[in-house]
């Protein structure tokens, strides 16, 4: 930006260019040193006004430490502020320019803002076709529309200027808004007016013919015609050329027939008027009735990418002295200082960049609307009975290009999708679930491909859809035509998912109902295969206890499917989420074994919450022989000194006692079975004598094992399918080969070996090849299957009584 200033004489405003460039560069900057970041770590605390000032550098550097906040150094460079390029340079000089121009002599200055307002005025009715128009800046995008009403009360109303609110007592004006228009505009309007909501009436869509987001022209003309007989006053009638869900445009030209027929205003608002620059749009359009309406706001900023520009209404009256009276004209030459930003803008763009940018816009629609509709379980705007009017009107005109707005929603009928069992009871939320998944597709679009500024948007007959809107984000956000095909390559990826998780939400359902350790949640708006609990088959009379149980296994349960080696994502839900204490099972392949799935989650959950009984009872049952072992000690003790005598226990007596007569003792060490819970005498192992086994450990369950080929997960289908070798579970095999069911016996007889750390058995690991892998390792051991047995061990000599 240093060239154009070497042109300017005035070095006051060359010093200004070179400033605002120089603190875009600083603000613009995402390197910032640790030193500086740890100065300006005051966050968000107000302080106290330092008392001898701060330099430009300093305060610039405050401010891009506020605006990039606690980012990381390695994400910072992402976040800077997005294409404001040199055209947004000269908007934001604008700002600066104003307020050095508000500094000139009051003759200097309404010249100035005069030529400024008359040239911006005078091009942009050129450019969108509006001839003789007048044009209001405004910053609110709805500020224009106060304004105009107020003209229209002004021109209807002869004495409302002297007799103000009264005069409206004898006919209540009566607003009109389509129901597609944006949300609370209605409500707005009448606050700032100081008009009742009775005199706001909203005109339905079509239902039976046309669109379903197109004012219904028939029935507003009947509501106008009862609103006459009534004794009310139509004022005002507001028209989407483009409405903000779906980007349709009202039957304009059949809406200003009805205006002027009973005195009406009519207003039109919406992105689609941006197309009117565009040289190919004929006269035959819809949106081309704009032209003829009596006022309409556009908004520039979106459309061409101009930062902090006001928003635009041009309108048509013939009295100046109503339009001062209703503001949309002003005395002050310093409010007409609002158009010096896009004064400069539209001169450094010119008109063909201006027409380039919104074009560009609409190619990029038409090219992702052909894209889809080659996509399967995809419906368009088309589809959807959403036909744009930048459609309607290039209908006829050679190499035309599509709406600028395009909408689509992933749809499935999930009767044809299902792979069995029984739905009744389910489809009623078929609406719902389907929602949720398109939420989540425009989720993930927008953070894989945040280039092409897609966003969720709630319509009210289709539901959740996707919305692609070029013309609001393209300039913005820099999006070009690979933008659009990173777009259409991602969701033709999701899609599939999307499909198979549609089909096999019911599948998992069913499967889930015929395991009764498990309990299905209906959550209609998780975007996943299924929601489930594990619920324990205890029966715990206290509420809480029972609670607190049931958050353990579902936690551990979680952590344990997290671990595990397949597509499939686990977690917890939504964090403020209606149910607790579940998990969420997100979104499932082609190739999943649902069954496979739900069968393993019952086996893990029945082991965490067995492993969790096992602990209790050994704690009380260690504690028990700990008592006991003491007790038996204290016996011991006892006897010994009954049979030995005092003299021998003194420690200096009963050494010299010991030497000439030696006393064997009879205090034995205690060994105590943890898999029976007895206490025993070491005796019989001192003795190289083998324990006798008093308990019997419960049967190994058997667990099926399946084909895994190299790399493939869990609960994968293989190309042949699988088969089911038992009934109790089937759990996939880590390794390449194919093993067979063993069920070992002999493995019932075999105690694990104290000397080694006890790892729970893992869910991928059958639990009869373990057993038969113990039994060979016992045969090899020589006979010494004594020191296979967990035990804790008591000893007491004569050195530790008498060191005691």
């Amino acid at each position: 930006m240093e060239q154009p200033y070497r042109m300017i004489v005035d070095p006051m405003l060359a010093e200004m260019g070179k400033n605002l460039n120089e603190a875009m560069k600083i603000l613009e900057d995402g390197q910032r040193e640790v030193e500086e970041k740890r100065k300006y770590s005051r966050k968000d605390i107000p302080g106290p006004l330092q008392g001898g000032g701060q330099d430009v550098a300093s305060i610039l550097q405050l401010v891009q430490n506020l605006m990039h906040g606690d980012e990381e150094e390695d994400n910072l460079c992402h976040r800077r502020m997005q294409n404001v390029g040199e055209q947004g340079h000269m908007a934001l000089l604008g700002h600066s320019l104003a307020a050095y121009i508000s500094v000139l002599d009051r003759e200097r200055l309404r010249k100035l803002t005069t030529r400024i307002l008359s040239d911006t005025t005078l091009w942009l009715c050129r450019l969108f076709r509006y001839e003789n128009g007048s044009a209001y800046y405004h910053e609110d995008d709805r500020e224009g529309l106060i304004k105009v009403c107020r003209l229209v009360i002004h021109s209807r109303y002869e004495d409302y200027t002297t007799e103000g609110f009264t005069v409206l007592s004898c006919k209540q004006p009566v607003i009109y808004q389509s129901a597609a228009s944006r949300p609370g505009l209605g409500q707005h309007l009448c606050s700032q007016l100081g008009l009742p909501l009775s005199s706001l009436c909203t005109v339905p869509c079509n239902t039976m013919f046309g669109s379903q987001h197109q004012m219904d022209v028939a029935l507003l003309d009947r509501l106008i015609k009862d609103d006459i007989d009534s004794g009310k006053l139509p004022l005002l009638l507001i028209a989407n050329a483009g409405t903000p869900g779906a980007g349709h445009t009202d039957k304009l030209s059949r809406l200003k027939e009805l205006c002027d027929q009973h005195s009406m205003w009519l207003h039109v608002e919406g992105v689609n008027l941006a197309t009117l620059a565009l040289g190919y749009v004929t006269s035959t359009s819809s949106v081309m009735a704009a032209t003829k309406c009596d006022s309409m706001t556009l908004t520039l900023g979106p459309w061409l990418g101009l930062p902090a520009v006001p928003a635009v209404t041009l309108y048509r009256h013939e009295d100046p002295a109503l339009s001062l009276a209703a503001g949309l004209t002003s005395s002050q030459p310093v409010e007409k200082l609002r158009a010096l930003p896009l004064w400069l803008s539209l001169q450094y763009l010119g008109h063909d960049g201006i027409v380039e940018r919104i074009k560009h816009a609409s190619q990029l629609s038409q090219r992702l609307l052909d894209q889809l509709k080659k996509l399967t379980s995809i419906k368009t705007s088309d589809d959807l009975d959403m036909q744009m009017s930048l459609l309607e009107a290039l209908t006829m005109v050679e190499d035309e290009l599509n709406s600028p707005v395009v909408v689509f929603r992933f749809s499935q009928e999930t009767s044809e999708g299902s792979s069995g069992g029984s739905v009744q009871g389910y489809n009623g939320g078929e609406r719902e679930v389907q929602d949720a998944l398109n939420r989540w597709l425009g989720e993930r679009l927008a953070q894989l491909v945040p280039a092409s500024g897609v966003d969720v948007v709630e319509l009210e007959d289709e539901g959740t859809c996707v919305r692609f809107s070029p013309l609001m984000t393209a300039a913005v956000l820099g999006t070009q035509e690979g933008d659009v095909d990173a777009l259409v390559k991602q969701l033709g990826e999701m899609v599939p998912l999307l499909s198979c998780t549609l089909r096999l939400r019911q599948d998992f359902r069913e499967e889930v109902y015929r395991h009764t350790a498990l309990t299905y949640i209906e959550d209609l708006s998780w975007p996943g295969l299924g929601v489930f609990r594990y619920e324990p088959s205890s029966e715990e009379p206290d509420d809480s206890k029972r609670q607190l149980e049931v958050e353990k296994i579902n936690s551990d349960l979680l952590k344990k499917l997290q671990e595990l080696d397949a597509d499939l994502s686990f977690s917890t839900g939504p964090e403020f989420g209606p149910e607790k204490n579940c998990v969420y099972v997100g979104m499932a392949t082609e190739d999943l074994d649902v069954a496979e799935l739900v069968d393993t989650i019952t086996v893990l959950g029945r082991e965490i919450e067995e492993s969790g009984k096992l602990l209790e009872n050994m704690t009380e049952v260690v504690r028990k022989g700990i008592l006991e072992a003491e007790l038996q000690l204290q016996r011991a003790n006892e006897e010994k000194l009954m049979e030995e005598g005092v003299l021998r226990q003194i420690p200096l007596v009963g050494s010299v006692l010991n030497w000439f007569s030696p006393v064997q003792s009879s205090v034995k060490g205690r060994t105590f079975n943890l898999a029976a819970g007895s206490l025993d005498s070491t005796e019989p192992t001192y003795s190289m004598k083998a324990q006798t086994v008093r308990g019997t450990p419960p049967a190994t369950p058997t667990f099926t094992v399946t084909k895994r080929l190299p790399g493939q997960k869990l609960f994968r289908r293989s190309a042949a399918g699988s088969d089911k070798l038992s009934e109790t579970s089937s759990v996939g095999y880590p390794e390449e080969v194919e093993r067979e069911v063993v069920h070992c016996p002999a493995a019932e007889k075999v105690a694990p070996d104290p000397t080694q750390e006890s790892v729970p058995e893992s869910p991928l690991e059958p639990a009869g090849l373990k057993a038969a892998q113990a039994e060979k390792t016992a045969q090899e051991k020589d006979g010494k299957s004594e020191a296979n047995q967990p035990a804790l061990e008591i000893r007491a000599t004569e050195q530790e009584d008498s060191l005691r």
